[in-house]
């Protein structure tokens, strides 16, 4: 049954890709972006992938009185909540704007949801959460204890729903804890475009590839890892997608949350990854070895079985097509407007 969604950060990189899920899923979708961080060509890209045009409202989702108007004016049933900023390093030095955004965003977006009588949503959580985690791979009961404050925004983000649901249990809330996405849409018309320097790795790495930027910076080679550089499970941006799909059809269905790792049970190394980026451009890849980053942990790898059992959530797409799709998306689309 078709539902009447918002999705707020939807122009960004993995909201785009959900909308389109959700679009080819069936749903009615409105996007809520301030064009932050994402291209402005990005709405007419996605009415081209799916021949229908985008709802669109621009605005900043600390601004509780126009996302209020949104959900009630659109009849809106349910939220998928991207908007938030995301970089680890980026958050070490700016940490004031990473609590305004992520948990301020937040806090308006839930106060206006329960203006409108709208308690469904689905939250973009991150891996981050679990810091430096013990056990690898790593089930969603680990500990939390962010390293950064990107992390730690997220941390307060997942209470914040937590004690929400406890307070009312007409809401229903699933919280997606991601693990590293890569890679770009089948189309090539959309896929993961930094304004500025990247700061995760396979958007660093197309952009050596296609010239932009003259060597990889591999931040760390003393981990105690096969290859002493940092490990992290990759999950391609469809797959992700998808997984917001199920995600928020589950809580349609049944009312009921849920709190799950989205990933693939399978870690790569910093230098597999420049490795299947080489064969999946047939460029020539030169990095320079610097010191570890702040905040960054030596192994990232999802238990992945939680998702599949609650939700049907499977990965279908491994690295090399990772590679291969990102490397299609900057190769034949490059930088958008």
């Amino acid at each position: 049954m078709a539902s009447r969604i918002l999705l707020t950060g939807g122009a960004g990189y993995i909201g785009s890709h959900t909308h389109v899920a959700l679009v080819e899923a069936g749903h009615e979708v409105v996007i809520l972006d301030s064009f932050a961080n994402a291209r402005r060509s990005v709405p007419d890209r996605l009415a081209q992938i799916t021949g229908r045009p985008v709802q669109l409202v621009e605005g900043d989702v600390r601004d509780e009185a126009l996302l209020t108007r949104v959900l009630v004016e659109q009849g809106i049933e349910a939220v998928v909540h991207f908007a938030a900023l995301k970089a680890v390093g980026e958050s070490m030095v700016r940490p004031l704007d990473y609590f305004d955004v992520n948990v301020g965003g937040l806090t308006a977006l839930l106060r206006a949801m329960e203006t409108a009588g709208c308690r469904r949503l689905v939250f973009s959580s991150s891996a981050t959460v679990y810091g430096l985690p013990e056990e690898i791979p790593t089930p969603e009961s680990a500990p939390l204890r962010a390293m950064n404050p990107y992390g730690q925004t997220k941390i307060i983000g997942e209470q914040m729903l937590d004690w929400l649901g406890r307070s009312n249990p007409d809401w229903a809330i699933g919280v997606l804890r991601y693990f590293n996405p890569a890679g770009a849409h089948g189309s090539g018309l959309i896929g993961e475009d930094p304004h500025d320097t990247p700061g995760n790795l396979m958007p660093f790495v197309a952009k050596v590839a296609t010239g932009e930027l003259e060597r990889i910076a591999v931040f760390g080679a003393d981990y105690d890892t096969p290859d002493g550089t940092g490990v992290r499970d990759y999950i391609h941006v469809e797959d992700l997608a998808r997984g917001h799909v199920l995600s928020l059809q589950s809580l349609l269905d049944t009312g009921q949350g849920h709190l799950v790792n989205l990933g693939t049970g399978r870690g790569y190394s910093v230098l597999e990854v420049i490795a299947a980026y080489k064969r999946a451009s047939n460029r020539h890849l030169p990095y320079t070895i610097t010191e570890r980053r702040a905040g960054d942990v030596p192994i990232s790898v999802a238990r992945a079985d939680k998702a599949a059992g609650l939700l049907g959530f499977r990965t279908e797409k491994g690295l090399e097509e990772m590679c291969a799709s990102s490397w299609a998306w900057v190769s034949t689309t490059g930088a958008q407007d």
